[in-house]
């Protein structure tokens, strides 16, 4: 049951890929100028859940004091080419915490031997775009809104560089007019 829900929840957010997609995803078949989508799933017993649950235990414990029973989905993905970067992306699924939007998903990227949360509470599908500001990818949240790193966490929109202002081009002179006098 709870792996047809989590399925059908990719499928709508848009994470799970197609037949033809699936069988196309090869090392090759990717190319480094399309976004990636993070595939968050249940991965019970892993490094992944468990740090996972570790970073939201105050959300799955209140879960458990109203008798819930919280679906914990997870993914990994690198955010820059640095040993090390790489980051957890961490989604609870639970009627308290999902809301008329979805469920929201949380990234936290490894820093000093524990996690920093550098993006709080997003909802919809994610991806890891090949574009990068300050050494780390951008990402994709629900097909249009663009997160950017500022040097400690994402930012919504992406810094736009100063655009240098171009020498006024001279405008070519008038025509000389000649007057026809009568």
């Amino acid at each position: 049951m709870r792996a047809r829900l989590v399925l059908s929840v990719m499928i709508l957010a848009g994470f799970a890929p197609g037949h033809a997609q699936a069988r196309s995803h090869g090392h090759h078949a990717t190319s480094r100028a399309t976004p990636r989508p993070v595939l968050l799933s249940e991965q019970p017993g892993t490094e992944l859940d468990r740090e996972a649950r570790r970073l939201n235990a105050a959300d799955l414990a209140d879960d458990a004091k109203h008798r819930d029973q919280p679906v914990v989905l997870v993914a990994s993905a690198p955010l820059s080419s640095a040993p090390g970067d790489m980051a957890l992306f961490v989604q609870i699924q639970s009627a308290r915490l999902c809301g008329s939007a979805g469920c929201s998903t949380s990234v936290y990227l490894r820093h000093k031997g524990g996690w920093k949360l550098v993006l709080d509470s997003v909802s919809g599908a994610i991806a890891v775009l090949p574009t990068k500001h300050r050494g780390m990818h951008d990402l994709l949240i629900d097909k249009n809104d663009r997160w950017s790193w500022n040097g400690s966490t994402y930012q919504e929109g992406v810094p736009t560089p100063a655009r240098r202002r171009s020498k006024p081009v001279p405008k070519a002179p008038a025509p000389e007019r000649k007057y026809l006098r009568g």
